[in-house]
């Protein structure tokens, strides 16, 4: 995370003055695109999208009121995969929102979906996959579920995401050595 300043004023004030959300809600953290965080082409850098999405993931676990608890256990969230889907530009100085929402989990992930959004519209659209590591070790996302509280069913995921997950687990499989050790062989692309 490069976005340092706007950490310190996320934990410091920020996180004190948050609303609160349940644990499905959406979160909303509004930025605006400063001249450092745009490139040669005057808009908001590629780069800065996943920066500007680890402030607004903690944000998220602040509104949910689980940051500070989760920080006691030493729990620390670690992104496995990320896809962003860029539709317009945020030009400098141009205000924007991120919306950050849990929309499920698997028996090893939890999904999260995260859009740019100004009065422009929609600016970005992106899917995290995670999960929290304590010790070294994952923290099972029913151990995680139990210490939120949370005992609904899971929500469906959404289409895209389950598309994804499959186009995750095909990369997996093309490109990790298999079982028997057999190295990779790669192919022409056709």
């Amino acid at each position: 995370m490069n976005l340092y300043f706007r950490l310190i004023w996320l934990f410091l004030w920020r996180k004190r003055h948050c609303n609160k959300i349940d644990f499905l809600g959406t979160s909303r953290l509004a930025y605006r695109a400063l001249p450092t965080d745009c490139d040669i082409n005057f808009h908001l850098t590629n780069s800065r999208y996943p920066a500007f999405m680890d402030l607004a993931r903690t944000y998220m676990m602040a509104e949910m009121g689980f940051l500070k608890r989760f920080l006691t256990l030493g729990w620390m969230p670690i992104v496995n995969a990320a896809e962003f889907t860029y539709i317009r530009d945020i030009k400098p100085f141009a205000k924007f929102e991120i919306e950050t929402k849990l929309v499920g989990w698997d028996e090893k992930y939890f999904y999260i979906e995260q859009r740019f959004v100004s009065e422009r519209g929609l600016h970005c659209i992106a899917h995290v996959r995670g999960v929290f590591v304590c010790k070294r070790k994952q923290v099972a996302i029913t151990t995680m579920l139990e210490e939120v509280g949370f005992n609904e069913p899971a929500p469906q995921l959404p289409p895209e995401v389950i598309k994804w997950k499959s186009f995750l687990q095909l990369k997996k499989e093309c490109n990790l050595p298999s079982p028997t050790g057999e190295p990779i062989e790669f192919r022409a692309a056709s």
